[in-house]
């Protein structure tokens, strides 16, 4: 539900202001309902009255929400990043660009997984139904990252065949493995599936019996 207080002033842009500061946020994220005018009592002392109004803060969608999560996140760490949304097929991709970027990347995606973990966390809290799910990519890392999986499967499988030894890979997120699982789906004589706990869940790759 919306937040929705009622301030006053002593005019409409005075009350404006002080809503803006009592929610601590931009103009933009509120809209105004004028309550009561300012008028001027008697001789313009006596019965003055001071003007009313009632501010209700914008529900954000989940991309906005979203936007102004990471927004936060970069001006706190102090690193000028830009950020370029677009719809996809499952959810909303944000593309982020800018120097130094290799460090929100982390080892094997580490560090971006959790960030969109954490951003999908703010965009969606509340949300019961028109839940987005948000996807975080730096620099073309995720479409990098799937090719080398991909290589990385059909290698492991030609080892497999050659040691007739199962194969058991490093822990990989939910959406790694099944790339690993797709790229092997139509071998006939290879096999795979996924063994412990999260967030310790491993590929085994292995000969079909």
């Amino acid at each position: 539900m919306a937040k929705v207080i009622e301030v006053s002033g002593r005019d409409i842009d005075e009350a404006k202001q002080n809503a803006l500061k009592e929610l601590n946020l931009p103009e933009n994220r509120v809209l105004f309902e004028v309550l009561e005018e300012p008028s001027k009592g008697f001789l313009g002392i006596i019965g003055n009255r001071v003007a009313k109004i009632r501010a209700t803060v914008k529900e954000l969608s989940p991309e906005d929400k979203a936007n102004e999560f990471l927004n936060k996140i970069f001006t706190a760490i102090q690193m000028d990043v830009d950020i370029n949304r677009r719809e996809i097929d499952f959810g909303c991709l944000f593309e982020l660009s800018g120097d130094n970027m290799g460090i929100m990347i982390g080892k094997h995606g580490q560090t971006l997984d959790a960030l969109q973990y954490l951003t999908n966390l703010v965009a969606n809290k509340g949300l019961d139904e028109d839940r987005k799910h948000i996807v975080l990519d730096v620099e073309n890392y995720r479409s990098r990252r799937e090719d080398t999986l991909k290589h990385l499967a059909w290698r492991i499988a030609d080892k497999v065949r050659s040691h007739k030894k199962k194969v058991v890979l490093e822990p990989m997120n939910r959406h790694e493995r099944k790339i690993i699982h797709m790229a092997l789906q139509d071998e006939s004589d290879i096999m795979t599936y996924s063994d412990g706990e999260e967030p310790y869940r491993r590929i085994v790759i292995d000969n079909k019996r």
